[in-house]
């Protein structure tokens, strides 16, 4: 017995000694071209603003690395092991492939442990991360989804990249009156209620004239800068999308809205907006940008083309007609020959192109999930959902990742469904239908 216990010792002492040998190998960092050798998986462990391009410091490199996924750490604490599951699988990564990390030190070991905690094993570094800064990835337009600590620095007047070239202003945009931004709001931020740039009936843009009007009152100019967030993201879309229409050349989002303002930890102020100089003129032509709009007819004519997409963001449920969604619209249903391009759950609710903070999923993600139902980046592409505020929402993350000719169908469902003579269709849908 005792000899069988003394080899037994042996074989466990061997047995951890070859798989301390195992973990030190794997601990070795690959390079890039190792990892591909090796039909491995980059993985991006920092905050999606800087994978989508913001460099980290004023002269730091800009961008992510080839085919690299991003899997922020700081997710790691409100995504679920299902979420996480979930995540692994949709981007094919499986328990036996070769995963490298790059980020900081401390992120990277989050999410090794994570991950490991999950069943991966073959984990390591990526050894020449953001060292080659030709082969970076980015989005074409990163700079228009701002992150809060670049605000913040902005703010305080410090040099950030991608600064605005001339005056800016900070606004929230939300419906009715401002409830929420009264008990906290960034700080010097303006207050735009969406009411003033939508109306009843259909819900769609207010007159050119009223819009003019609106730019006057918040000493917005063709060439301010205006950066827009929301306690939802879709409502500073929104606003953003017609600011755009209206012709102000620089507009840009917080992504994620609010909540990674408040998630930072940022300073926060209560009570009204503080008056606002007007602005005498505009200083260009209302619409800049009439094209970023199409009416009923316009999108009619994008039906069942292979060089256009009119794009339905809508839940599943609506694009097939079992709910419409909202209260105040009764017909169910969609439009013939549009194309589903996701939306979320709900009408409420968009978290196809969220991350788990709430910020832009991916580009490639976006991209492959268009990609599916026949949208693609060198189409004439108009989104719409029931009135606007998703369709807004998509519209400017495809801005921000380079379609050049996109636009918002401003009638959306609403109006589509109110005229009997539209072909609408409703049932199960395949991308092929549409072509």
């Amino acid at each position: 017995m005792k000899r069988v216990s003394q080899l037994s010792a042996l074989a466990m002492i061997l047995g951890l000694a070859s798989f301390s040998s195992f973990a030190a190998d794997m601990a070795q960092p690959l390079t890039l071209a190792q990892l591909q050798q090796q039909h491995g998986t980059v993985i991006d462990t920092r905050a999606s603003a800087f994978y989508n391009g913001w460099p980290q410091t004023l002269s730091g490199p800009s961008g992510h690395e080839p085919a690299a996924l991003n899997l922020s750490a700081g997710w790691l604490n409100v995504m679920s092991d299902d979420q996480l599951s979930g995540w692994a699988k949709q981007h094919n990564l499986t328990a036996d492939a070769v995963i490298a990390l790059y980020g900081s030190d401390a992120d990277n070991q989050a999410v090794k442990a994570r991950l490991s905690q999950a069943g991966y094993r073959q984990i390591t570094l990526l050894g020449d991360a953001l060292q080659k800064a030709d082969r970076l990835q980015r989005l074409p337009h990163f700079e228009q989804l701002v992150y809060p600590q670049w605000l913040h620095q902005l703010m305080q007047g410090k040099p950030v990249a991608a600064a605005p070239t001339g005056d800016y202003k900070i606004i929230e945009a939300a419906w009715g009156a401002p409830k929420f931004y009264l008990l906290n709001h960034i700080p010097g931020a303006g207050y735009i209620d969406t009411n003033e740039v939508e109306s009843e009936p259909l819900w769609n843009k207010v007159s050119d004239d009223k819009l003019k009007a609106l730019l006057a009152k918040q000493g917005i100019r063709h060439d301010t800068t205006v950066i827009l967030y929301g306690r939802d993201v879709y409502a500073a879309a929104r606003v953003a999308q017609i600011m755009l229409y209206a012709g102000v050349k620089d507009v840009r989002l917080l992504d994620g809205g609010w909540k990674t303002w408040s998630d930072a930890g940022l300073p926060v102020e209560r009570g009204m907006p503080a008056n606002v100089a007007p602005a005498n003129d505009f200083g260009a032509t209302i619409p800049g940008q009439p094209q970023l709009m199409v009416d009923m007819e316009q999108a009619r004519s994008m039906l069942h083309r292979r060089d256009a997409s009119l794009v339905s963001i809508r839940s599943w449920p609506e694009f097939i007609g079992e709910t419409s969604g909202y209260s105040y619209i009764k017909p169910k249903g969609e439009i013939a020959g549009a194309r589903w391009g996701h939306a979320g759950s709900d009408a409420t609710h968009m978290e196809d192109f969220h991350n788990p903070d709430g910020t832009m999923r991916s580009a490639d993600d976006i991209a492959a999930m268009w990609k599916q139902w026949n949208i693609l980046p060198d189409q004439r592409v108009a989104f719409y959902c029931g009135t606007g505020w998703r369709a807004s929402e998509t519209f400017m993350y495809a801005r921000a990742m380079g379609w050049n000719n996109v636009a918002v169908y401003d009638g959306g469902w609403y109006e589509w469904s109110s005229h009997p003579q539209n072909p609408v269709t409703t049932g199960p849908i395949t991308p092929d239908s549409t072509l």
